[in-house]
């Protein structure tokens, strides 16, 4: 998947479904299974976990072209190249690195690297980057998002950390691309099928409902 359409499947979707920690393989499958059934189709699976590369190459080989399936917390050079052979259609990572950027960009994938503040915006949008990691927004809270976003309009951000269905709604309704979600949304690898759906409805309903607001539609 080329970096614009991996950048129209996230915002078309609005969310980018984290799974960090134990999710080997089967588990991730399971998770995403359940969530590709109730309309999300983004995952990110996290270098911090267990077997990223084969969780992710496990989701890629099953959904091929319907889903949008990338790697989070890479945070070197080597990592990003490893994970990109291994066929992620995005990388994101927490921090604004410039050589990671440079890396992913030669192969025409989606980066996202994690930016705080409007200096690092700017550098790494600068850098003709398409998608920025707005990190950690959720615990900075909306009022910081606003201030931010106000002179950066012209900018697409991705809202991630200490999020839920509340902020998350929030973020969307003032202008976010999309929110990241990670255990709000999948637990941690053990939650049933039944309580994975509920979250899942409960956020892409709220997902909906803030870009009614904003008379984006979907």
């Amino acid at each position: 998947m080329d970096s614009q359409r991996a950048l129209e499947t996230i915002k078309a979707s609005g969310i980018v479904a984290g799974m960090r920690g134990a999710f080997p393989p089967d588990v991730a499958l399971r998770v995403s299974d359940t969530l590709m059934s109730e309309g999300i189709n983004v995952f990110e699976l996290l270098m911090n976990s267990q077997e990223p590369i084969p969780a992710m190459q496990a989701l890629k080989a099953k959904y091929g072209e319907d889903a949008c399936v990338g790697m989070g917390t890479v945070l070197d050079v080597d990592t990003a190249h490893a994970v990109l052979d291994a066929g992620a259609d995005f990388v994101v990572s927490p921090a604004f690195q410039p050589d990671v950027v440079a890396a992913v960009q030669s192969r025409d994938v989606l980066v996202g690297p994690g930016v705080a503040t409007p200096s690092e915006a700017v550098a790494a949008w600068d850098m003709d980057v398409k998608l920025l990691k707005l990190f950690p927004i959720g615990a900075l809270g909306i009022e910081y998002y606003r201030a931010m976003f106000g002179p950066l309009k012209h900018m697409s951000f991705m809202c991630n950390g200490a999020m839920d269905d509340h902020n998350a709604r929030e973020f969307i309704g003032a202008g976010a691309l999309a929110c990241g979600m990670g255990s709000w949304l999948v637990g941690d690898g053990a939650w049933s099928k039944s309580r994975l759906r509920s979250r899942a409805r409960i956020l892409t309903n709220a997902v909906a409902s803030a870009r009614d607001g904003l008379g984006t539609g979907g």
